[in-house]
């Protein structure tokens, strides 16, 4: 289900579920632990999900913590729709193969931990490390060990901005 973020026109931000202002970097963060973000206009219903996130974009560029290439920007500006529908054909399908290859590489972890005694015993086949109804409890551990691995990579992140930081620091 995704959050419903309402925007009003004095530009605040109020999420629906946790009934509370948020920020973009909330937005954001939301985003990268996995949740599906909407955002409305409170007062027409207009659709702002995807100017909202372009801002956020644009406000990583500003602290110079994403850098898209100005040669790129100029062609997307230059060309209009026609590459801007192009790029988002890429990406969209740039992204699924990133997602794709997540969740081999999530199942893979889940069989080595398995096989290494981190978490429950399975069967040699694949299909066995899978989560199942059946079983709720392998699923709940499914669903902790996903968590765990989302929070790694969150720090990992975090780690790796804090070194290019101190890498640009020193320079």
């Amino acid at each position: 289900m995704a959050y419903v973020i309402k925007r009003y026109s004095n530009r605040k931000l109020y999420d629906t579920q946790e009934s509370r202002y948020v920020t973009l970097e909330e937005i954001e963060e939301m985003i990268r632990a996995g949740r599906e973000v909407t955002v409305v206009d409170a007062a027409s219903g207009e659709d702002l999900t995807s100017v909202t996130l372009t801002q956020i974009i644009l406000e990583n560029e500003r602290n110079h913590r994403a850098n898209l290439p100005s040669a790129f920007l100029h062609q997307l500006i230059k060309h209009g729709e026609a590459w801007q529908e192009f790029v988002q054909r890429t990406m969209r399908s740039s992204l699924e193969g990133f997602v794709s290859s997540q969740r081999d590489m999530e199942r893979v972890f889940r069989e080595w931990s398995s096989r290494s005694g981190w978490g429950p015993v399975t069967g040699a086949s694949p299909a066995a490390a899978e989560p199942t109804k059946r079983d709720g409890g392998t699923e709940a551990e499914a669903d902790k060990l996903r968590e765990e691995v989302s929070a790694l990579r969150d720090r990992l992140r975090s780690l790796e901005e804090r070194l290019q930081k101190r890498k640009a620091d020193a320079k």
